[in-house]
């Protein structure tokens, strides 16, 4: 029996290596882009060049992994916001199964909120990975500097001014005893035409943003303010909910409702709440990005 070569022992030290740090590394790739397709292409892409590299010469795998993840991420960001652009309708992140697929959200949950994913899509790319790396992953300013290859004080910088940003955009959000409790009375009044249930659960700025890409009959700009948003909902109730069942999910770490219809997922809707009631109805109805939900139809 031939004696197995030595490369082939190498090249499975390197499979074992990677697949132990996979997790991390769509982790920070999904956080970035928030999206689970480009997300698993920048990891398939950071597998080649983990192949391809001199092994032998890299001190900490995790490091070098990991720096080259985020700045392939990077590049993929760069490119996604121009493709955005001629995206039709708002655009929201693709959703992840975190109740199925925990690892996903095991690091710090910051930047895996629905909510703040869609915020980090109007920074810049490098401040986005700043901000993830050090919020989600707790990486120190110095090796943030040494992935996105810039000074400690630049990278300090980037992530305080993705900090301030997020903190200064998003509202201060409820606990997930009152976040079910809240999506469960919008649903009913959704499901039922409810008016007056819908204005006193929607906050003065409410809005609801509908991602369908296209394909779907969804709203092609967002709507605004409190009173729009519940006749807007009232508007599409005979049209969206009979025959349709709701069941709750755990997408990207929050309380979802998976809508249903028959044995197809039509929607995920996620929402954004503080003190002062719903503040974003986000609603993905875009068959491509529910994918990942299709089986628990």
């Amino acid at each position: 029996m031939r004696a197995e070569r030595p490369e082939a022992d190498d090249l499975r030290d390197a499979v074992v290596v990677f697949d132990s740090l996979r997790p991390r590394l769509f982790g920070i790739a999904y956080r970035m882009l928030g999206s689970a397709v480009e997300a698993e292409d920048v990891v398939q892409d950071a597998w080649v060049r983990w192949q391809t590299t001199d092994r032998s010469a890299v001190l900490d795998a995790a490091a070098f992994l990991s720096t080259v993840t985020t700045r392939l991420a990077v590049n993929v960001a760069t490119s996604a916001r121009k493709r955005r652009e001629t995206y039709v309708g708002p655009w929201l992140p693709e959703p992840v199964d975190t109740g199925a697929d925990p690892a996903v959200g095991a690091e710090r949950g910051e930047a895996l909120d629905f909510a703040v994913l869609l915020l980090l899509e109007r920074l810049k790319p490098t401040e986005r990975a700043a901000y993830v790396l050090r919020e989600a992953f707790d990486y120190s300013y110095r090796e943030i500097a040494a992935v996105i290859g810039s000074s400690e004080a630049n990278a300090r910088q980037l992530a305080r001014r993705a900090r301030t940003y997020i903190a200064g955009e998003r509202r201060s959000h409820v606990g997930a005893d009152e976040h079910r409790r809240l999506l469960d009375k919008f649903i009913t009044a959704a499901r039922t035409g409810d008016l007056a249930a819908l204005e006193a659960l929607l906050a003065s700025d409410a809005a609801s943003y509908s991602d369908g890409g296209g394909v779907r009959g969804a709203s092609r700009i967002p709507v605004l303010g409190r009173s729009r948003v519940a006749r807007y909902i009232v508007a599409f109730q005979p049209r969206f909910w009979p025959g349709t069942h709701t069941r709750w999910v755990e997408a990207n770490g929050r309380t979802c409702a998976l809508i249903t219809r028959g044995r197809h997922v039509i929607a995920l809707l996620s929402v954004d709440a503080g003190a002062d009631g719903i503040g974003r109805l986000l609603w993905v109805l875009n068959p491509s990005k529910l994918n990942g939900f299709s089986s628990l139809a």
